[in-house]
């Protein structure tokens, strides 16, 4: 598959930082061009320069910040005007919120649909019509090992990657047959700044964590091999197989553990 990928474009959104640009730099060291978009210009800028420099890339760069819906349709718009067809789109943009419920900014969790499920959707099946018409193209979902089970405190984040697990399965089934491949990566804990943008400061630090090298090898390896789904390390994967095994109430209850805020003496304020 490598060799049909090489020399060709793909699509990384959310590529200034962690995954994406990991993405962007396992993806340029083995030959492909890329379109680069997130919300911040001057890191996907350096990041330009890296991948040309060691690998002759070629990267265009969009800003955008997909929470808005009217981004997506904006920044296929540049990619025709450009005279780019995209072979590899790589969905990785995405954020999460941990909160309770009484605390919401409903605002932010609407955000977080548009990045995570409504921007995705469009940028997918607005770039299907093109790959079904030349026969080939791949798509990258990235999803999360919360995508297995309901997550309490982060109930939004976990519905919304369950969304991106299923889509990403259903579209393996109906596309593998006609040149298209469709996988998701569900990652665990992964060494970005993911836990401190949802609102859990160093939770990080306090559990075990995969590389972003390593869960980014792994969802390009999977997709070459054509898998609908990947869950890099196998004690995540084990997990995964667990929450199938265990009633869904006490899943979800034990949850809590993980995100559950602190609180003062007053029992209401997190600390």
């Amino acid at each position: 598959m490598w060799k049909q990928l090489a020399d060709q474009w793909a699509l990384v959104t959310g590529a200034s930082s962690g995954l994406g640009a990991e993405f962007a730099r396992q993806l340029a060291s083995r030959g492909m061009h890329l379109v680069l978009t997130a919300r911040r210009r001057e890191l996907m800028e350096v990041l330009a320069q890296e991948l040309h420099t060691k690998h002759g890339t070629r990267c265009e760069i969009i800003a955008a910040d997909l929470s808005d819906p009217s981004e997506p349709e904006r920044i296929l718009n540049e990619i025709v005007a450009k005279g780019i067809a995209i072979e590899l789109l790589v969905n990785n943009a995405g954020f999460g919120v941990v909160g309770e419920v009484s605390q919401a900014d409903v605002n932010r969790l609407l955000q977080l649909i548009h990045v995570n499920v409504s921007a995705l959707t469009e940028l997918t099946y607005r770039l299907l019509p093109g790959m079904l018409e030349r026969g080939h193209g791949a798509i990258l979902n990235v999803s999360s090992l919360s995508a297995f089970q309901p997550v309490a405190y982060m109930g939004v984040y976990a519905a919304s990657k369950s969304y991106v697990l299923h889509l990403s399965e259903a579209l393996h089934c109906e596309l593998k047959d006609r040149g298209i491949t469709v996988t998701a990566v569900c990652p665990g804990v992964t060494r970005t700044s993911f836990f401190d943008v949802a609102g859990a400061p160093g939770w990080l630090q306090k559990h075990s964590s995969l590389t972003v090298e390593t869960v980014v090898k792994a969802g390009l390896k999977a997709m070459v091999r054509r898998h609908q789904y990947i869950v890099p390390g196998w004690r995540n994967f084990l997990l995964t197989l667990l929450v199938r095994i265990a009633s869904r109430r006490r899943v979800v209850k034990e949850s809590t553990r993980f995100f559950r805020p602190r609180r003062n003496g007053d029992g209401n304020k997190p600390r």
